[in-house]
């Protein structure tokens, strides 16, 4: 099944997972497909991005954020992401995608994605940093309003040394694409 199957298959089975607040798991199991693979014969890279898409409407749809976004005219942007690959999933094989929001700044949400081998390992992992869009205002909201509204008067862990890393490396990133033009 093509990721719009599995999208559609998350969307319609999100109830039965219950209702997701931050610091839960988002767990979703997949089988890996003929089509999700290279000529390695393993999940291949693109496939990895496009699944944790999957797992992060899941803690959309399951959190209330994407009712939210519809009620005030917002917009989840990814600002980012990096990923690294420790060990493959071969073709047919079981893997789990456990997404977590880890944590937030100002402006931008911190998300994780790992990808879980049948065996228990992880194979990869994924870290994602997004914002929030207000397209009335024309601005970023600050992700502490957002988070108010789902989970009132929780607040943010400070970055782990990974993630802090992570945050700088993505900004220098994003200033070397708008330099390109």
């Amino acid at each position: 099944m093509y990721v719009w199957g599995r999208l559609a298959w998350m969307a319609a089975t999100s109830k039965r997972r219950g209702l997701f607040r931050f610091g839960d798991e988002s767990r979703l199991s997949f089988r890996c497909l003929p089509h999700d693979i290279d000529r390695n014969m393993h999940l291949n890279n693109a496939r990895y991005m496009m699944l944790a898409d999957v797992g992060r409407i899941d803690i959309f749809l399951r959190s209330g954020f994407w009712a939210l976004c519809s009620r005030n005219g917002w917009g989840p942007m990814m600002g980012g992401l990096q990923s690294a690959y420790v060990r493959e999933i071969k073709l047919w094989k079981t893997f789990e995608i456990v997404s977590t929001i880890e944590t937030w700044t100002d402006r931008q949400m911190i998300g994780r994605h790992r990808f879980v081998a049948d065996d228990g390992r992880t194979a990869a992992m994924v870290l994602t940093t997004a914002g929030v869009y207000d397209r009335g205002g024309r601005r970023f909201v600050p992700i502490q309003e957002v988070v108010d509204q789902l989970s009132p008067g929780l607040q943010p862990r400070s970055l782990t040394p990974e993630e802090d890393a992570f945050v700088t490396s993505h900004a220098g990133v994003r200033e070397l694409g708008k330099g390109e033009g």
